[in-house]
């Protein structure tokens, strides 16, 4: 089917929520690939430049600060306890100098407990029930019991620290792709040596082979061949001559290049990884979010139960146990520890997740809608011939249309361009683009206008029936005349009709595309996918409108798009997905998720990702909850006996460790290798 018809009400919507100023420079993103999936591998050093630091300087402090009191703490256990055992008349002695260790280890728990009043969490619980168990124990007297419960239980959360932080060291590793020196030609001749950090827009470098691109540029002289593997975990090589875009942190295998610098620092590729990645690793997920808001009510329940174990058994050690096995440290972990290890593992496989909510919302995707271009089809749009309407000049058409073309990054608009050397454009003042529209400029004082047909018909132009050509087209106008057509061709995915079937596969039968091409177009790449409904000539408030439609009909949407146009569609679907190598940059910003290859067979990983992480996740919330609940009820029936806060802390720390372990069970992950496999040939939709 197609779209019904939109007035110029709806029109201008469309027009005044996508500014046309805001049209993006032609950037493109890539994720990591090595240097996210060798996190486990990467001994990082906590002092690193605040580019690429985990832990700010207080929080250094204060982890190293905590680890030296325990360590003090249990060398005067240890004395104190040789003094117990060799020296039993000096029991006050040894007493003296476990309450030393106790006092030790104390004031830093007490601090962070009373830090987790101003700001309560889950997280806090943990602290607040060591605190009690402290202020219990000195009660009593059991200073043995006040000095060994916190060593044990902050030597497992500097350890628990030291695990999570194994897996955010991807961000250092993608830091160092850019640091090396480079050679930076001068201006008035000669190369200086610079660091890659020091490099700005426009600079011209020498890259020989061996050394990696240390920002985004472009080859203005050369040609060599470009290892994007650390960045799209693509294995094969990609051929680069002058005019083609190097991104930052690939790896030159061969030959000289020049390179003009275009974007560095923050706005480079491995700029804007890193700081999408830092985003996604501070996101909590859905889950972690649930249980922070019951806080206060496990807290009480905890209470209750540690006071009711006093009251019945009348056994002190049993109520510290209670509330030492109660700490929520497992639970905390539980999603926390899956989300990270999912991001590392989504972008070995080019897959770059810009929030670990994102993550649980992918397994429950019951649709998928795909936009066309650039998505199911390759965007390398080719002209291929022009058709004037009758008096037109067919090379000031073809000029005009490159002139225009000139000042977008649409796919239709690249091609337009390509097909004009540069210095043979027109030169047009204030061009601009109106998504999803065309563009328009002035030429010699006249308007001129590239874009769809239905849009001259709402500027008033006369438009002849569009010629039959299986393919994209686009019109031109100037001063209000119609001038006649520009013909494209497009290539389909090889792996769209793979991705279909792996996605039908999951239990994803319903599936959309909409697109703003002609409805010829749209079905003949649908029929050859095996996609059933087709929504044709969309602008991109239709597009939105109907994802909302599939919404209130009972459908969770993934929606696949690459373009400005598919900016609403994308922002408005469960989950969003720009094609990252070519997307613009406002694609990219509005979607969820961003595919840094051009292979759809990854919207399937995503999906099958997502559900493992949810299993992950489930069975460590299960594993914290049994551990806790055992561990409560053997202290309640005062199972444990004397030493039950003792052995309470240890089995807490087993089963959080067991939760992180779990997590990180999901690095095994793969399914590179599967995808490299296949054939990267395009299959011609028409020509």
């Amino acid at each position: 089917m197609s779209a019904t018809p939109v007035t110029r009400e709806t029109t201008m919507s469309a027009t005044a929520r996508i500014d046309p100023s805001c049209a993006p420079g032609g950037g493109t993103c890539f994720a990591t690939a090595d240097a996210v999936t060798s996190t486990l591998q990467i001994d990082a050093t906590l002092g690193t430049d605040r580019s690429g630091q985990l832990l700010n300087r207080a929080e250094r402090f204060v982890l190293g600060l905590r680890l030296t009191l325990a360590l003090a703490a249990l060398c005067l256990v240890a004395v104190a306890s040789g003094v117990y055992f060799f020296l039993p008349a000096e029991r006050g002695v040894a007493d003296l100098v476990a309450g030393v260790g106790a006092a030790l280890v104390a004031v830093p728990v007490f601090v962070e407990a009373w830090a987790s009043l101003k700001h309560p969490s889950l997280d806090g619980i943990s602290e607040r029930l060591v605190a009690l168990a402290l202020i219990a124990a000195w009660a009593t007297g059991d200073l043995m019991t006040a000095a060994i419960l916190p060593i044990i239980m902050t030597i497992g959360h500097i350890l628990e620290e030291r695990s999570m932080l194994g897996s955010h060291e991807a961000i250092s590793a993608l830091t160092r792709l850019t640091e090396a020196d480079v050679r930076r030609r001068r201006p008035g001749g000669g190369v200086e040596v610079v660091s890659g950090t020091n490099l700005r827009v426009g600079d011209l470098i020498e890259l020989r082979a061996g050394e990696r691109v240390p920002a985004d540029g472009i080859v203005r002289q050369g040609a060599s061949t470009l290892d994007l593997a650390s960045l799209t975990g693509e294995s094969v090589p990609v051929e680069v001559g002058e005019g083609n875009e190097a991104p930052a942190g690939a790896m030159n295998l061969d030959g000289l290049l020049l390179l003009e610098i275009i974007r560095t620092g923050e706005e480079s590729t491995v700029g804007r990884i890193i700081t999408l990645m830092r985003d996604a690793e501070s996101s909590k997920p859905p889950l972690t979010r649930m249980l922070d808001k019951y806080a206060g009510q496990y807290m009480a329940l905890v209470l209750l139960v540690a006071g009711g174990t006093w009251l019945i058994s009348g056994s002190t050690p049993a109520m510290l146990a209670v509330l030492v096995a109660s700490c929520p440290c497992a639970l905390v972990l539980a999603a926390p520890a899956t989300a990270v290890a999912a991001i590392a593992v989504a972008a070995r496989h080019g897959i770059l997740i810009k929030g670990s909510g994102f993550l649980e919302n992918l397994a429950d995707i019951s649709s998928v809608i795909f936009d066309k271009t650039g998505t199911l089809t390759t965007g390398n749009l080719h002209l291929a011939r022009v058709e004037p309407t009758e008096g037109a000049d067919p090379t000031v058409l073809k000029r005009l249309g490159a002139s225009l073309g000139a000042a977008s990054n649409h796919p239709l608009s690249r091609a337009a361009a390509a097909a004009v050397p540069k210095e043979e454009r027109l030169g047009l003042e204030d061009a601009r683009e109106l998504g999803g529209f065309g563009v328009t400029g002035m030429y010699e004082g006249e308007i001129v206008v590239m874009g769809r047909a239905d849009w001259f018909e709402r500027l008033g132009i006369a438009v002849p029936a569009p010629p039959a050509h299986v393919g994209p087209i686009a019109g031109v106008s100037r001063n209000g005349k119609f001038l006649g057509w520009l013909l494209f061709y497009d290539q389909l995915r090889s792996s769209a009709s793979e991705a279909v079937q792996d996605l039908k596969g999951l239990g994803i039968e319903h599936m959309v595309l909409l697109t703003g091409d002609r409805a010829a177009v749209a079905h003949e790449v649908a029929a050859e996918i095996g996609v059933d409904e087709v929504w044709a000539e969309m602008l991109p408030e239709q597009k939105m409108d109907r994802v909302m439609r599939e919404i209130k009909s009972g459908h969770r949407p993934m929606v696949v798009g690459d373009g400005i146009n598919d900016t609403l569609a994308l922002r408005a679907g469960a989950v969003g997905v720009a094609m990252g190598t070519q997307g613009s940059d406002i694609a990219l910003a509005s979607a969820d998720l961003a595919l840094m290859t051009n292979d759809l067979r990854r919207l399937g990983t995503c999906i099958r990702l997502s559900r493992r992480c949810r299993r992950t996740i489930a069975v460590n919330i299960v594993m914290g909850l049994g551990f806790t609940f055992g561990l409560v009820a053997l202290a309640g029936f005062n199972v444990l006996g004397a030493s039950a806060p003792i052995i309470a802390a240890l089995l807490h720390n087993v089963s959080t460790f067991l939760g992180i372990g779990n997590s990180g069970r999901l690095l095994l992950f793969d399914e590179t290798d599967a995808v490299a496999a296949a054939t990267v040939s395009q299959t011609p939709v028409t020509t």
